[in-house]
């Protein structure tokens, strides 16, 4: 049995996935405008962690982690520059090569480290009008809402 904390109840509660032999799992994976060091890698750790336990028990899990190479601010309120302008700057490079230098730097320390490669490995760039698509399905349902300075999650609901 699989037990993990609840935040939103929190209770330990036993792990009941959707469909009983196949998990679907995401990470939140690297903004690629520099190298990622042990303390960014604790958060893949875990999840491999996480995706060979559910593997040894004989789940089928089909994990996602996606690289952000655009639009991380360098402040975690949303405001500030580009990290990876930040970093093109540094590099005297195109965001577009910061972005490919990292994601393969981030790639080749994962393996160092003997990290699970993802199924899925999406870039943030190839799905921007989906996820612009997905903010106003948020907002549509009342689930997110606008201010002056942004789109935020309706926490109260």
């Amino acid at each position: 049995m699989l037990r993990f904390y609840n935040t939103a109840t929190k209770n330990v509660e036993e792990f009941v996935p959707l469909n009983p032999k196949r998990v679907l799992m995401y990470c939140c994976g690297p903004t690629v405008y520099d190298f990622a060091h042990i303390g960014n890698f604790r958060t893949y750790m875990m999840s491999d962690v996480l995706l060979r336990t559910l593997r040894y028990m004989g789940f089928t899990v089909s994990y996602a982690s996606n690289i952000t190479d655009v639009g991380h601010m360098t402040s975690n309120e949303d405001w500030g520059e580009d990290k990876m302008e930040k970093g093109a700057k540094r590099e005297g490079k195109t965001a577009w090569d910061i972005a490919k230098f990292y994601t393969d730097a981030f790639i080749t320390d994962s393996k160092k480290l003997n990290l699970s490669p993802p199924d899925f490995r999406p870039h943030a760039t190839a799905f921007i009008q989906e996820q612009i698509a997905m903010v106003q399905t948020l907002m549509d349902k009342g689930y997110a809402y606008t201010t002056d300075d942004g789109i935020y999650f309706e926490t109260g609901r």
